[in-house]
């Protein structure tokens, strides 16, 4: 659980980002009707929780550094028994300033209405940007009313700022209270993953496996997975992102789970590919060591300083080489690689950013600059190889073998921590796990 004094320390560095006559605001995420009786999962906006913690839709953080009234405004809805009998109950305006620390708290009916007397005066509006055209017009009709008493001395901003870079900047680097919910995040997944090995047997169906996952997710207390899982068995291990999770799987299958929980808004993102009868075939064998030995050089390398792209190089470079020694590739290795030879077998990048989101905020280059590792990144590294029947020239031994493994990794001063070295990946281990 991350405290709320963490949420505090946030809201005061980034008000210190920017001058002491600029305004933050910052909307929440709304409800999503899904029909006329009910809505859809609520899930709070990344950059909103980041900086509250508040998990409740409706509701506008504003933030104005140095007001002697308090920094901290919250709009956000007030308790109504009507609603909370059907809806649950809602923290309310007492509620925001006493468990979220708000140094004041108003109806969100009032919003538009409050907000002139927010922004009158200050300089700069530092806001997201083009992210939701209502909350545009909302900003844009108090800017156009403050211009139009501006013969009465009413000061009006000069400019708008997008809020969210600098945001995006802070949440690269994980707290150590964050950190301890992502390897909580990847403790249950750990978990699913050696359940789902170990029920899996030919002739279930991928979305049986999917079951596996979804049940032991919420067995530990996760509201929802961190994204659709890919359950993937033979030819479907070829397809990136495959979420249908409805075909039989086969005796000599390769099965391949994408699937992450989420703990307390924070993802973990793992995949593991293993036989589907417990036992990986000749081929199966030298495909999955290849992407493996690929994945084990590119965590070697990574440590603070190291450029976004080395995993990605390193991963090319066996991949590539591994793929000549196997036959499936001919010609010189470097030669290969500056022609891109590898892409139609291993086509996406090596990882991303990981967080409040699966493919979490953060640039990956500034300018013409890939950007380098830091102590608190978090990141994956996902090499794979992809094998469809449908590549020209390759032997049909080969065909449809899909492979991605999948970790979570932590920058340290020292190096680096895999987060998910618990879940099984080595051959043996992954047999083992299976056998039992």
């Amino acid at each position: 659980m991350i405290a709320m004094s963490e949420y505090a320390q946030r809201r005061k560095a980034l008000m210190q980002s920017i001058s002491s006559d600029g305004i933050i605001i910052l909307p929440s995420a709304s409800e999503i009707p899904r029909n006329g009786d009910s809505t859809y999962q609520f899930r709070q906006s990344s950059n909103f929780y980041y900086l509250t913690g508040f998990e409740e839709p409706d509701a506008v953080l504003v933030l104005l550094p140095n007001r002697k009234e308090g920094e901290y405004v919250l709009f956000n809805r007030k308790r109504d028994r009507t609603h909370e009998v059907w809806d649950g109950p809602r923290a309310g305006l007492e509620g925001a300033c006493k468990h979220y620390l708000a140094d004041q708290a108003v109806d969100i009916t009032e919003f538009e209405e409050k907000l002139s007397d927010l922004v009158a005066g200050k300089a700069s509006i530092h806001y997201p940007l083009g992210v939701d055209k209502k909350f545009d017009g909302i900003m844009m009709r108090c800017l156009n009313g403050l211009r139009a008493k501006i013969r009465s001395g009413v000061l009006s901003p000069i400019q708008f700022v997008d809020i969210e870079p600098i945001i995006h900047e802070m949440r690269l680097y994980k707290s150590p209270a964050e950190i301890a919910v992502m390897q909580k995040a990847v403790d249950i997944t750990q978990q699913a993953h050696i359940r789902a090995m170990q029920v899996c047997k030919p002739g279930m169906y991928e979305y049986q496996l999917e079951a596996e996952l979804l049940h032991e997710f919420k067995q530990q207390g996760v509201q929802s997975p961190a994204y659709t899982s890919i359950v993937g068995a033979g030819a479907n291990t070829c397809v990136l992102h495959y979420v249908s999770n409805n075909q039989k799987i086969k005796d000599n299958d390769l099965v391949l789970i994408d699937a992450g929980a989420e703990y307390q808004n924070y993802a973990a993102d793992i995949t593991r590919t293993f036989p589907a009868n417990g036992r990986f075939s000749a081929e199966q064998r030298a495909i999955y060591e290849l992407v493996l030995e690929s994945q084990r050089v590119a965590i070697q390398a990574l440590k603070p300083g190291v450029s976004w792209m080395t995993a990605q190089n390193n991963i090319v470079t066996v991949i590539t080489q591994g793929l000549i020694d196997l036959g499936i590739l001919k010609g010189k290795r470097d030669v290969l690689i500056e022609k891109q030879a590898y892409l139609p077998f291993y086509m996406h990048r090596s990882g991303h950013w990981l967080g409040l989101d699966v493919h979490d905020a953060g640039c990956y280059r500034q300018g013409e600059k890939w950007c380098s590792l830091k102590p608190g990144m978090v990141l994956t590294v996902e090499p794979g190889i992809y094998i469809s029947s449908d590549i020209p020239g390759v032997e049909e031994r080969w065909h449809h073998i899909g492979v991605r493994i999948e970790d979570d990794i932590l920058v340290t001063a020292e190096g680096c921590d895999v987060l998910s070295k618990a879940i099984p990946k080595e051959i043996v281990d992954v047999e083992a796990v299976m056998a039992k």
